[in-house]
């Protein structure tokens, strides 16, 4: 299986980067992990905040058009896992034979409607909210967390 993190916007703390390549470099053991990175708009002083998300979207869309697969938002609105529930979920990927998930965390103001039709699930990491930026290092973590599980490994205490 393929798993596919796309991102608008770059991550630009130097320390989350450290932490997010950390976990990036751990994941390569146990699968084919990509983090894509999508430029920031710029020059949108003057756009309103549909206007955006309709412009970030068409970048999204542009990514997943080269990866097709199960797509999953990251959103407020998005099913909640424990840590035990989101690795048997992603077990169930691969056993269903899943090629590609490809999951994207949207900008700061959200997806646009031609994104979130396009989704095939939502996920919420928390009702609590986290900044974009640091919500990339929980997600990262969380995957290589799952794949711990998945197999049977002590980085994760019950």
């Amino acid at each position: 299986m393929n798993i596919k993190l796309i991102l608008v916007g770059k991550t630009n703390e130097d320390y989350l980067n450290i932490a997010i390549n950390k976990y990036v470099k751990r994941l390569k053991f146990y699968v084919n992990f990509d983090i894509i990175t999508i430029s920031e708009l710029r020059n949108i002083k003057n756009t309103n905040v549909e206007q955006q998300k309709e412009k970030e979207g068409k970048l999204i869309l542009s990514k997943v058009n080269n990866y097709p697969g199960h797509i999953i938002l990251l959103d407020e609105k998005g099913k909640e896992f424990t840590s035990e529930k989101f690795a048997s979920w992603i077990h169930k990927k691969q056993i269903n034979s899943t090629k590609n998930l490809i999951f994207i965390i949207g900008g700061p103001f959200g997806f646009s409607n031609e994104i979130y039709s396009l989704a095939n699930e939502k996920i919420s990491l928390s009702q609590m909210t986290f900044s974009h930026q640091m919500i990339r290092l929980l997600f990262v973590e969380q995957i290589y967390r799952a794949y711990t599980i998945i197999n049977n490994e002590p980085y994760h205490h019950k």
